[in-house]
């Protein structure tokens, strides 16, 4: 059992007055076949359609908001290469996240010393201030896998069976990060047994999602 989605630094956070610039990181996406044998099979060109439709999924469910998107690359730009240290934030925040819905979302593994939501991605966040001028930094990850025809089949023959069989799941998260002080000011995540990432509108509808009180 979860518990609401969307956490908020509870002691120290409060939404600044007037228009803030937020820096929409590349979002970590990737896409999976899943086999007859229940493997995960990384899917290239689904992963990079899925990449594109949850970026432009982000960029309009943000849009109206008191709040000004930088992009971190024009998507034009086919000779852009993702910054090392660019690199190792991103995977930080992989790790952090992943720490937060286990040890915070997630009641049946929750720390029970830990009652404040105080999460960071450390100091090293303030590079991406000193280079883009942001105040925060917005990071998703996202995963979508799909049965594959023979999966579909033993699914399919498996519930004649009344044998449970896991099928194609979609989960991410996201963080709203302050910039200044690395500190997690926003968490929320994604799980669904349905959902295509491939496809724009249902991109659309996993962004809005989970962005649900999203604080600015």
């Amino acid at each position: 059992m979860s518990k609401e989605p969307g956490a908020l630094h509870e002691s120290k956070f409060v939404r600044p007055s007037g228009s803030v610039d937020v820096l929409l990181m590349p979002p970590d996406v990737e896409l999976f076949e899943l086999t007859v044998g229940g493997l995960l099979e990384p899917m290239a060109e689904w992963s990079e359609t899925g990449r594109r439709n949850v970026i432009a999924a982000l960029e309009d469910n943000l849009t109206g908001r008191d709040a000004t998107l930088v992009p971190y690359a024009s998507e034009s730009d086919a000779a852009l290469e993702f910054k090392s240290e660019h690199v190792q934030l991103v995977k930080l925040h992989d790790a952090v996240g992943g720490t937060i819905i286990l040890h915070t979302l997630a009641e049946t593994t929750a720390l029970p010393t830990k009652k404040t939501f105080d999460w960071s991605l450390g100091s090293g966040a303030r590079v991406l201030a000193d280079e883009y001028n942001a105040d925060y930094a917005l990071f998703v990850t996202m995963r979508d896998s799909f049965a594959s025809g023979g999966r579909a089949a033993l699914i399919v023959f498996g519930a004649i069976l009344d044998v449970g069989i896991r099928g194609g799941s979609q989960y991410g998260f996201a963080s709203l990060v302050d910039l200044r002080t690395g500190e997690i000011v926003w968490f929320n995540q994604l799980a669904s047994g349905t959902g295509d990432l491939r496809k724009p509108e249902s991109a659309q509808g996993a962004c809005r999602q989970l962005l649900t009180e999203f604080p600015l």
